[in-house]
């Protein structure tokens, strides 16, 4: 039977953290620098970092997200590289991450996967890279490949791959990297390889899945290069992002629909505004020997409940919220194609951005969601026919009726 959620809209700040922070090594030592998917042991293998205590200094500056917007001075300046995809949610951190360093002083230029004439770049944040050139940056495409020939020689200090997913994609731009006297090299990994807990929230140095392809990859960051950073984010918000997400609920926030969620409706998910990744990022830029050889978890220091993410984004909407929880097996219905976000806990916390780069969050996600909420409207999305085949499906199984 359909139950109606009446929970309210929960955070949960992280706790403060303590005056050690621990330095992850990878313990797996293998011949090859990318882990076997086809191995018969990478299903039940589980990696666990080795840690280094490291004490942290008592005199670290520490920073907010305002003292970013202070001019580089000419020998902090830095060019950096931003490989990035031409698709997925992740998209938009390269954008975001391009102009904050050039806002910083930096000399940026992003390299994207593809053509500049393909259908994709019609799209957010593609289609608002002119404010990248605006701000002195350089925008290409190309093939990340072949990144030596599509730069035309260009040298830079600091590349950041957001693009890769698998040590395919990677190597050719790290090789490149440590061939072309590259000082710092960072990663976008994603906080999905961690492995299912009973004790969330995720932190660094939790257990990761060994067949995860980012794992190979952050493997292969590690021995390559002397100083490198991996980021592993979450879910994402903010203006240019162009995963529905908080669009799901939107969508039939405004057609008084009701939203099937999947469970109780109390499990923890993390949303960032795409400015504290890029925030963390560029920290990690001005202060490299710091950063070096740590993972980071990219990620807001609060989380939310899923009922909590339909709540707020109906009062970014100025509507009411009708919430129908389901058991997907019940019913027969895969929640992965059903919802935006898993059914469980997925929740991490930035524990060694704080305390190693003195990185402090911004997300609001009140707010942030009534920024979200007003481009939809702008963009007429209101407005656009849609179809809701699987929702009907979910609500017909329940005996929950839908207004037409």
């Amino acid at each position: 039977m359909a139950t109606l959620a009446f929970s309210s809209a929960l955070f949960f700040s992280s706790p403060s953290t303590t005056n050690k922070f621990l330095h992850p090594t990878y313990s797996i030592v293998s011949s090859s620098p990318r882990l076997s998917h086809s191995s018969p042991l990478s299903s039940s293998l589980t990696i666990f970092p080795t840690f280094l205590s490291k004490p942290l200094s008592t005199t670290s500056r520490s920073f907010s997200v305002c003292s970013l917007s202070v001019k580089a001075s000419a020998a902090e300046k830095k060019k950096v590289l931003i490989v990035n995809t031409n698709s997925g949610g992740h998209a938009v951190i390269g954008f975001y991450f391009a102009k904050e360093l050039l806002g910083s002083g930096h000399e940026v230029t992003i390299l994207t996967v593809g053509d500049e004439s393909s259908d994709k770049m019609k799209k957010p944040p593609f289609n608002r890279f002119s404010e990248i050139v605006s701000g002195g940056g350089k925008t290409v495409w190309g093939d990340p490949s072949d990144v030596g020939k599509v730069l035309g020689g260009a040298a830079f200090d600091v590349v950041l791959d957001n693009n890769g997913k698998d040590l395919d994609a990677v190597k050719p731009v790290a090789d490149w990297a440590k061939s072309s006297g590259v000082k710092q090299f960072l990663f976008i990994s994603s906080a999905g390889i961690y492995k299912s807990t009973d004790e969330p929230p995720h932190v660094e140095g939790d257990a990761v899945k060994a067949d995860a392809s980012h794992v190979g990859v952050e493997k292969y960051i590690a021995e390559v290069f002397d100083s490198w950073a991996i980021f592993r984010p979450q879910y994402m918000t903010g203006s240019g992002n162009n995963k529905d997400c908080e669009e799901w609920f939107f969508d039939r926030i405004v057609r008084d629909r009701p939203l099937p969620i999947p469970g109780s409706g109390m499990q923890l998910a993390n949303i960032t505004h795409v400015r504290d990744l890029s925030s963390m990022l560029t920290l990690a830029v001005e202060n490299p020997e710091a950063a070096s050889g740590n993972i980071f978890n990219c990620v807001s220091d609060r989380a939310v409940t899923l009922d909590g993410i339909a709540k707020l984004c109906a009062q970014a909407a100025g509507r009411p919220v009708n919430i129908v929880h389901y058991d997907p097996k019940t019913i027969g219905k895969d929640a992965k194609k059903a919802f935006p976000f898993r059914n469980m806990h997925f929740y991490a916390e930035p524990r060694a951005a704080k305390e190693i780069l003195g990185w402090q969050a911004s997300t609001n996600l009140p707010e942030d969601l009534k920024e979200r909420f007003d481009e939809y409207i702008k963009i007429g999305r209101d407005k656009k026919e849609m179809k809701f085949e699987l929702d009907d499906k979910i609500l017909e199984s329940l005996k929950v009726p839908v207004a037409v």
